[in-house]
């Protein structure tokens, strides 16, 4: 994978664009690795169930006003426009830099690659090679 493309943090935790009330509980599902669905139902027991309904109801509104909502990714891509969109930035300061970074990466290895094959060295082996081929 390449590194100069790929998001700094690619399991940053967002609110999930697939929700029922504030897209918390499909967030943390996505960002954890667990299914929506029990995410759900085991929140929606844990606040019925009385116990630590103030503290969720509390947790849960205050993750509904500082947790982002998830970028736009369009459903039904290709593997090739799924790891587009998970190149993309949503910030335009890292996507230049991710930019500038690449450029950089591809001009010391064009240069890398001028030097080798302009050296003597290869020019040497490349007569020993036409020699050994006759």
């Amino acid at each position: 994978m390449d590194r100069y493309s790929t998001s700094p943090n690619p399991k940053r935790f967002y609110r999930s664009r697939d929700k029922v009330i504030g897209g918390v509980c499909a967030g943390l599902a996505d960002r954890m690795g667990w299914d929506r669905t029990l995410t759900r139902v085991a929140a929606a027991v844990l606040f019925f169930s009385g116990v630590f309904s103030g503290a969720l109801f509390l947790a849960y509104l205050v993750l509904w006003v500082i947790t982002p909502m998830q970028p736009y990714r369009p459903a039904n891509l290709t593997p090739d426009e799924e790891q587009f969109w998970r190149d993309v930035s949503d910030r335009p300061s890292a996507t230049v830099g991710n930019v500038k970074y690449r450029f950089r990466d591809l001009d010391d290895r064009l240069a890398s690659l001028e030097k080798t094959v302009t050296s003597d060295e290869w020019r040497l082996r490349r007569q020993f090679r036409d020699l050994e081929g006759s």
